[in-house]
Parts: C-alpha cells; sequence; structure tokens
C-alpha cells in the first residue's frame, strides 16, 4: 500500500512539474514574482538549466524512497515466509515420527528470583491431609494441585493418600508407587511435606481433623477465604476426593511449581522404573524406534461411553474387505512393519478384540508379552501396572492415543515438556465423516484426507495457543523457546528444497543492501 500511494504521488509531482514548466516556456523560460514586489526584493530569474536539474534530483529522491519502501516490504514478506513454517501455513509433508521444531523447545520450570522460600513445619498455618481419587493418572493431577494448595495456603503438606475404593480397587500406597524420600526432598524449597502428622499434635487435638470437600476448579482465592479460615482454627484439614480441585490457570510460579511436582519430583520406585527399562529396552533392541498406543478399551470405559461394540457378522466383513486393500495403516505412514506397544489393561473381548490391529500391524506386543516373570509381582496391583505402561509410553519414539483421558493427557503434557517428542491425538470429528465416508474414495483419497484432518493433532509446538487447554496437557508455562531459535529456524527453513527461491533472493537481497545484513 506504502509503494502504492508513493507512486501515485511521483506521477502527480510529474505532472505538477510538467504544468509549471509550460508556463515558464511561454514566458520565454524565466520564472518571476508578482511584479507588485519591490525591486529590492525581486530575485533573480531562474535558468530553464537549474529548473530542470532540481526537477530531476526530485524525482530521483521519490524513486529512492520508494525503492527503500519497496526493498523494506520485500525483506518482511521474505521474514514472514521463514516463519511461516512455524505457524503451519505452510503446508511441508509431516513426518510422522518427529517434529522438526523439536529442538527449539525445552522445559523450564526453574523458580524465579523473587520466590520465597518454603515455610518450616513450625511456623506454617496447619497440616493439610489429602486423599486423592480415581486411577493412577487421574491420582496424579490430584497429588500435583495437592502442592500448589499447600503453597497457597502456606500449609504444611503431608503425604497425600491414595484412592483404595475406586474401579481398580488397588491397595496400593504411595510409598508403593512413588519414591517418597525423593518426592520430599526435591520440593523441599517449595513446600514442606511430612509423612505423617506427629503423634504428639495429633494427641494434643480435641477434634478429629476436619474433612471437607471443595468445589472442581477452585481458584486460590476460595480456598484462602473458605480453607485457611478452618485450617487456622483446626490445626488439621482434610480435602476429600482431591482431583482437578483447583483452577486451570494460575499465577506463572504456580504453573511452574506444577511442572516441578509433576516432571520431577514424581519418581516412581525403583522396582518399577527398573521393570519399565527393561521392557523399554526390549523393544528397543527388536526395532530402531517404536510406537506405543494407549489403548483405552478396558470394561469401566466401555460401560461408561453407552455404545455397543459388537459389531457382527457384517462388521467383521467389512473390515475383512478393508484390510485386504489397505495394507498399511497407515493413511499417516507408518508402515506395516511398524512395531507397536500397546499399553492397556484389560481389553475388553481379549484377543478377538485385538485382532483387527494386529492383522494390520503384526509385530504388536504388551507389558505382558515382554516380562512375563518380572511382572507376576505386579499383577495384582493396576496402578503399578499403569505406572509401567507411563514409562513405555514416555520413552516411546510416537505415542498415539485414542481418547481424551488421564493417562493421554498426563503424558502429552510430559512429552511437550520434555522436547515435544511425537503425541498423535486422532481428530475423532474429523474422522468419524472421513471413515463413515471411506466407501466412496480410493485408498490415495482416504489418506490424503486423513493426513490433512490430522494437522494440529501431532503434538507439534504451535498447536495451542500459550494458555489455553488443560494445563496438565498443555504445560504453556513451562516450555520455553531457545534463545537461537531465529537464526537456527532460518537455517532449517533454507534448506527446504520448496523455499530454495526464498533463500536465493535474500541473498541477492542481503548482498545488494549490507545496511540489512545486522538483521536476522
Amino acid at each position: 500500500m506504502g509503494v502504492e500511494k508513493l507512486s501515485l504521488l511521483s506521477t502527480t509531482n510529474l505532472a505538477v512539474l510538467a504544468q509549471a514548466n509550460n508556463k515558464c516556456s511561454s514566458r520565454k523560460h524565466v520564472c518571476w514574482r508578482s511584479s507588485t514586489t519591490p525591486f529590492h526584493l525581486q530575485r533573480k530569474p531562474i535558468s530553464w538549466s537549474v529548473l530542470c536539474g532540481f526537477m530531476l534530483f526530485g524525482l530521483g529522491l521519490i524513486s529512492l524512497l520508494t525503492g527503500h519502501m519497496a526493498s523494506d516490504l520485500e525483506w518482511y514478506s521474505h521474514r514472514r515466509s521463514l516463519y511461516s513454517t512455524m505457524d503451519g501455513s505452510y503446508r511441508a509433508p509431516i513426518d510422522v515420527w518427529k517434529s522438526q521444531y523439536s529442538k527449539y523447545y525445552y522445559g523450564c520450570s526453574v523458580r524465579g528470583r523473587a520466590y520465597a522460600p518454603a515455610v518450616p513445619e513450625w511456623m506454617s498455618n496447619g497440616y493439610l491431609l489429602i486423599g486423592t481419587s480415581g486411577g493412577l493418572n487421574q491420582q496424579r493431577t490430584g497429588i500435583t494441585d495437592a502442592v500448589v494448595v499447600a503453597r497457597i495456603l502456606n500449609a504444611t503438606l503431608v503425604v497425600p493418600e491414595l484412592d483404595h475404593h475406586s474401579y481398580w480397587k488397588d491397595d496400593s500406597d504411595f510409598i508403593h508407587i512413588f519414591d517418597v524420600d525423593w518426592f520430599i526432598s526435591y520440593l523441599a524449597k517449595d513446600v514442606t511435606i511430612v509423612k505423617r502428622v506427629p503423634d504428639k499434635f495429633m494427641r494434643s487435638m480435641e477434634k478429629p481433623p476436619y474433612t471437607m470437600r471443595v468445589p472442581r476448579k477452585s481458584e486460590p482465592d476460595y480456598y484462602l477465604d473458605q480453607v485457611l479460615p478452618i485450617l487456622l482454627r483446626r490445626q488439621v484439614v482434610q480435602l476429600t476426593k482431591f482431583d482437578y480441585r483447583l483452577a486451570n490457570n494460575l499465577d506463572n510460579e504456580l504453573q511452574k511449581l506444577r511442572c516441578r511436582v509433576n516432571f520431577h519430583a514424581l519418581r516412581f520406585t525403583k522396582p518399577i522404573q527398573e521393570l519399565g527399562q527393561i521392557i523399554v529396552m526390549r523393544m528397543q533392541k527388536m526395532a530402531r524406534r517404536f510406537i506405543a498406543v494407549h489403548l483405552r478399551f478396558e470394561p469401566d470405559m466401555l460401560a461408561f461411553s453407552g455404545c455397543y461394540f459388537g459389531g457382527g457378522e457384517k462388521e467383521r466383513r467389512e473390515l475383512g474387505e478393508i484390510r485386504k486393500r489397505w495394507t498399511t495403516l497407515p493413511a499417516l505412514g507408518f508402515s506395516k512393519d511398524t512395531y507397536l506397544y500397546v499399553a492397556s489393561g484389560e481389553v475388553y473381548g481379549g484377543e478377538e478384540t485385538m485382532q483387527p490391529l494386529r492383522d494390520l500391524f503384526p509385530n504388536i506386543y504388551t507389558k505382558e508379552m515382554l516380562a512375563e516373570e518380572e511382572l507376576k509381582p505386579f499383577l495384582p496391583f493396576s496402578s503399578r501396572l499403569a505406572a509401567i505402561d507411563y514409562i513405555v509410553c514416555d520413552e516411546s519414539d510416537v505415542f498415539v492415543t485414542n481418547n481424551n483421558g488421564n493417562m493421554a493427557k498426563i503424558l502429552a503434557g510430559r512429552r511437550r515438556y520434555m522436547g515435544h517428542k511425537r503425541t498423535i491425538r486422532p481428530n475423532a470429528k474429523k474422522l468419524s465423516t472421513i471413515l463413515a465416508g471411506r466407501h466412496q474414495m480410493d485408498w490415495d483419497t482416504f489418506a490424503k484426507k486423513v493426513k490433512s484432518c490430522q494437522r494440529g493433532f501431532m503434538g507439534e509446538p504451535d498447536e495451542m495457543r500459550p494458555g489455553r487447554g488443560e494445563f496438565h496437557e498443555f504445560p504453556s508455562s513451562c516450555v520455553c523457546k531457545r534463545p537461537y531459535v531465529d537464526e537456527e529456524l532460518s537455517k532449517e527453513v533454507y534448506r527446504s528444497p520448496k523455499l530454495v527461491a526464498i533463500n536465493l533472493t535474500a541473498k541477492a537481497y542481503s548482498s545488494s543492501n549490507g545496511i540489512r545484513r545486522g538483521r536476522t
């Protein structure tokens, strides 16, 4: 727009100067002030050659300014092209194994300089007891938020109690799943944590601990207004069914505390870690890289879904025909010889339910297949088995989930924090439409549509704007861009064959206009 205006201006100036030229010509090439001007103020006549010189100088100046603006606009357009790959507007082919931008980001949850130290036990406002709820990963969110709530209340946190009464009926305690000593020591600068309320203190209490349940997604002000007064009065408060009881958006320092708890302090016990790593190494020994699939197809999930999954003879016949034609999964580009690790509890329907997936990917393994003997001590404890699956999924090259449950969210957030390892979540809304019309298209069309609808669901750094989405899944406050990202990103883009033209133009511009070389 600026170039057009300047071009128009130069044309107008040219017309005005031409009119002046005509008038001067009719007066024998001499221009005078009004004859009423006193003689001593009259100027000497301006010759035609001098006037033409001024005209040429003016036109040259306008041209110079216009050229510089055009060059600036050209430079900024190139810069936008460099960054278009980051915001998703450049439709480069998706690498199904790794995001090419993952190396530009890293997890950052260090305390700020003004961060106050933890309040000592004897100076705190009282003891906070927490009763978590649900399965392992749901309880993990409760433990994470319990630490933050203790920080908000200046309370001493008692190691949280795990849920023994949920669907899974696992009687494991905190010390059976997490390294409790590491948990306490790692968070010592954030919150004072003890294993139990001192017996001496409990005996001196006139009443048993006050028990209450706070609303879901409560703001910090709620805890200060409703919980703190009771804590100060009773000295011990127990919060029950503690899962997702803290607001999603918090102060930046509190968000970073969430990350320190979830991604660093909650370390599994040594037996769980060792078995998890054994399974990872056995997968890596068979294949250079592998996919972990979180197959949430267990009886409790199906009961809540309200769907019928029998299918009958018609479904088996249709799927059989599809498998004959579609020998790769495909649509995203994973070949039939890809190795899959399936993380799951008791699959509804057993092997019969798994057979369609096994037909597509013969190299399917589970923890039961890879560590039959080593796994036996863990079999009675569903949470410990879930912890092993968590480790293998976290170490996988690609993590795929067919749901948006707690494990899927927690692992997606961790993998983002650990450098945006590839995490794929099917875009169920769009995929359902494509699958419904699969009979009306050939394989190539189907694959193209699947790849298109999966953009934005592949674990790329720019999939969600900061501050949006569930924090446990999108921990934006704890993900930082490396300081040299501009320079490195430019190099990556220049290496792209489809952007050679931009590269060459930018180099030509740099060599012809030295004043721009300092810009990145």
